[in-house]
């Protein structure tokens, strides 16, 4: 019986570890727990069973789909598996593993029926997310982290996942200058949802890193200075520092001022080595927060100089940044020039359309010339030139249809110092505009885009019509500028193109709202809406109504100015750009309305007063001929005045004068952009006249009264405007502008007309003056020292640049010279005798508002020692400016 009772003991220990070895067979984590084993049992356990997979069941899924995990292992129903140790079994757990969606799995032996096992794959899903927050950070940093790191609810939280927003956090930071920013990650189980777990970042930004010095070594033939330069987003800390002959007072901060004006109007000097006016004054006059990944970049952009020196094997050969006392870094820059090379031979292949001496005088490269790659790229259209581009090989054969047009310069032998080259052409086929489209006009209807376009179907493919075409679009006003996209997608097996434009819609609308003091009557105001995208044909659609009906690119305008009683001035005008729909001539229609009291301050504003109505219509039509820049106007106005008591002239104080005239303009804009351009020029010539009335009169003018002679004005006018846009460099811009006017007279019985004169001087802010009937010329710096000249000449230089060109604020500083005069008639005229101005000012365009400005001139002729006025207020004006730039 103890025997028996032994063997059954010894039987039921062996089973059961059997049992074991095959019920759970793979894990990484926890333990499967046995199962009941129903089959044939394996007495040695070293010699391993072959079974058929059954069947393949899933359990602890919340959220995954089952069959996809099965799918995963790469366990499938009849598979033979050798158990317990098959290699597919750790496979499919490692297959499992990999998807880090899990913290447990295991596989386990369910049963097994005959030679068929029946497998359970075990899981445990990892949390999901629930909430996430910052510490450490303030609430708008905290919102806008959140739309950076892309953290979604729900989602499995992996250690990757922690990774991945760790990282994004410390380069937003890094681009803001927080260069030891640190960030921790705490992973908590959420007390208000089942399986999930909420993040908390903590984040230490540190003080920002400044770069405090950057030093350069190995530059033999580059100087540090334009290396440094070569760094656009790299830059060391500047100080103001002063020459001993300047002063500067320093006031306590409690009385809300800073220093006197530096003497002698002295000059600022930059150093990096002497901080002067510390510990009062810290001014940092260029960006010097330390970026890595702009860091890398530049580095680049040095190397992409010394090659524009010949120095095509330039390198940097170390570098390296390390802290400072006071907190910041420096960083160190070794570089190897490496030898200087030149441009040897140059010879074409390929090329059937164009010559070799074609293609060489385009190029502009000769033998001998400094190896500059960047100049090879830009010669060769690869990349655009900082004038824009337009004159390469590239843009030869590309405004010829040859859209498919590729040029490849191959370096064929260096020998010394000398590369030679052969550029392979391979020019292809002529391609045909097919198909134009254009989408993001959502208010603009599309015939107003398509009918500015230069690329028509069944016309040869030009690049240069894609760039005007885009000037076209931007000049239209109702779109961003900086975001038209003109995208071809050609068709190389028909020689076909198709275009493809997308606009951004942008308010083109105005309201115009201005104030301020000038034209030495106080206070006035000034109101005015401007319909920049009208469609009268929409006038009873509601449907186009926004908040009138837009849509078809027509202007209309309606202004009122106002100095209560005093004055009063009412316009509106009206412009079909594209009249009949066919062709650019553009219907232009208007009337006016003022009345000027020159009764006292406080009496019946009837007493004495001047009062204008008028209209006028005029037609523009775009020229081919120079080019079709150019525009040509011509119209026919009228203005009817009426004095009342008001002394015009000394014996014309009552009555009536009629200003028949008509308006020829002949002028040319090429200026790529309408709000801040970069380059072109508008240039106009306008010629105003009226007929010669005493001509055929047959009157006696030298006997008649004021009144008789201006009854019927006569004058021939003429104003010449140049206005010239260059860019700099980058966003730079230099405008150089010069305006001319002269009235004369038909009979010297007659003499000046009394209306139509030149106004110089003031900031022009009504436009039209208080003064009815004069052409307003503001000059920065100066009240008005001229309100009856016959003869005026300007000139204005501005350098530009922007800060924003966002079509919902574009925002640029400028600084300026201004130089004019105005003179009474010819005898006087002495082009050389000129008023100066310099000064400061910042533009700013609200597409709701128009322009705003803000100008400080500092009149240069207007200092005079001897009747005391030298200090910097008795010389210096600010202008402000709603609506327009001035005249």
């Amino acid at each position: 019986m103890y025997k028996s009772i032994l063997r059954f003991c010894l039987l039921s220990i062996f089973s059961v570890c059997t049992l074991a070895s095959y019920g759970q067979i793979g894990g990484r984590t926890g333990g499967g727990g046995l199962q009941q084993y129903q089959g044939p049992q394996n007495t040695d356990p070293e010699k391993p069973k072959e079974f058929e997979i059954g069947g393949v069941t899933v359990s602890g899924t919340k959220y995954l789909d089952q069959d996809l995990l099965i799918a995963v292992t790469g366990l499938s129903v009849g598979e033979k598996v050798r158990l317990p140790n098959d290699d597919k079994i750790a496979k499919a757990i490692k297959n499992l593993w990999k998807q880090e969606l899990f913290s447990n799995v295991n596989i386990i032996i369910s049963k097994t029926i005959g030679d068929k096992v029946f497998l359970t794959i075990q899981i445990e899903e990892r949390p999901r997310l629930g909430r996430y927050n910052f510490r450490g950070i303030k609430s708008g940093e905290a919102k806008e982290l959140k739309e950076k790191l892309n953290l979604i609810k729900e989602r499995v939280v992996t250690e990757a996942t922690k990774k991945e927003a760790v990282v994004r956090i410390k380069k937003f930071y890094t681009d803001k200058g927080f260069g030891r920013v640190s960030v921790t990650v705490q992973e908590k189980q959420d007390t208000i949802a089942a399986n999930k777990v909420m993040l908390t970042f903590t984040i230490d930004k540190g003080n920002k890193t400044h770069i405090n010095q950057i030093n350069i070594s190995g530059n033999n033939h580059a100087s540090e200075g334009k290396l440094k330069h070569s760094l656009k987003s790299t830059k060391e800390k500047m100080r103001i520092t002063l020459h001993p002959a300047d002063e500067i007072s320093i006031y306590s901060s409690n009385k809300r001022s800073f220093g006197k004006y530096i003497s002698n109007f002295g000059f600022l000097s930059l150093s990096k080595t002497i901080d002067a006016l510390d510990p009062y004054v810290h001014m940092s006059l260029s960006s010097s927060k330390f970026n890595q990944t702009k860091f890398d970049d530049d580095k680049q952009s040095l190397v992409a100089y010394y090659n524009t020196l010949g120095y095509r094997d330039a390198a940097i050969a170390a570098d390296t940044i390390y802290p400072v006392d006071n907190g910041n870094i420096n960083i160190d820059i070794k570089v190897k020039e490496g030898n200087k090379y030149y441009f040897g031979d140059i010879t074409w292949k390929g090329n059937t359309k164009y010559s070799n001496e074609q293609l060489t005088k385009v190029l502009a490269i000769k033998r001998g010339d400094v190896y500059n790659q960047q100049l090879l790229e830009t010669r060769i259209g690869r990349q655009l030139s900082p004038e824009g581009g337009g004159e390469d090989v590239s843009s030869l054969y590309m405004d010829d249809g040859y859209l498919f047009f590729n040029v490849d310069p191959v370096e064929t032998s260096i020998i010394g110092d000398t590369i030679n080259f052969e550029m392979r052409i391979t020019e292809g086929t002529q391609a045909t505009i097919r198909d134009i489209t254009i989408f993001g006009n959502d208010r603009t209807n599309e015939h107003v885009i398509r009918r500015e376009l230069r690329t028509l179907p069944g016309n040869k493919f030009s690049r240069a019509d894609l760039i005007r075409s885009q000037r076209e679009i931007a000049n239209l006003g109702f779109f961003d500028q900086e975001k038209i996209g003109i995208q071809p997608k050609p068709h190389p097996e028909d020689g076909t193109v198709d275009i493809e434009y997308t606009v951004v819609e942008k308010s083109s609308d105005q309201l115009q709202l201005s104030a301020g003091f000038g034209g030495g009557i106080n206070f006035y105001g000034n109101i005015g809406i401007t319909f920049s995208n009208f469609s009268i044909r929409n006038i009873f659609k509601p449907k186009f109504w926004d908040p009138l009906p837009v849509g078809d690119g027509q202007k209309f305008s309606i202004n009122y100015q106002s100095n209560g009683q005093y004055y009063n001035s009412f316009n509106t005008s009206f412009t079909e750009p594209w009249l009949g729909g066919h062709k650019p001539n553009a219907l232009t229609t208007n009337f006016v309305y003022s009345k000027y009291s020159a009764a006292a301050v406080g009496t019946d504003p009837n007493l004495s007063y001047l009062r204008v109505i008028g209209g006028g219509i005029a037609i523009s039509k775009r020229l081919k001929v120079p080019d079709d820049f150019f525009v040509m106007t011509y119209g026919l106005f009228y203005n009817n005045y009426k004095l009342q008591n008001y002394a015009l002239l000394s014996d014309f104080t009552q009555g009536t004068a009629n200003d028949l005239y008509f308006k020829f303009v002949i002028a040319r804009n090429s200026i790529d952009q309408p709000l801040y351009p970069r380059g072109g020029s508008n240039i106009s010539f306008t010629f105003q006249f009226t007929p010669p009335y005493s001509a055929f009169s047959g009157q006696d003018y030298a006997t008649e009264t004021s009144q008789q002679k201006y009854k019927w004005i006569e004058y021939h006018k003429y104003r010449f405007t140049a206005d010239w846009y260059q860019k700099v460099v980058g966003n730079l811009v230099l405008r150089f502008t010069t305006k001319y006017g002269f009235i004369g007279y038909y009979n010297p019985d007659i003499g000046f007309s009394p209306l139509n004169r030149f106004q110089l001087g003031g900031d022009g802010l009504s436009g039209y003056s208080y003064f009815i009937g004069r052409d307003i010329i503001s000059q920065r710096g100066y009240e008005v020292y001229s309100s009856e000249a016959t003869i005026f000449n300007k000139y204005t230089t501005e350098l530009r640049y922007p800060f924003s060109l966002s079509p919902t604020a574009t925002i640029y500083g400028l600084v300026f010279a201004d130089a004019a005069n105005a003179w009474d008639n010819f005898k006087v005229y002495n082009p050389l005798q000129l008023n100066r101005d310099v000064g400061v000012g910042i533009r700013i365009f609200l597409p709701m508002f128009g322009l705003l400005g803000l100008d400080y001139g500092i009149g240069l002729d207007r200092i005079n020692p001897a009747a005391g006025t030298t200090a910097l207020k008795d010389i210096s004006k600010f202008n402000f400016m709603l609506g327009f730039e001035p005249d």
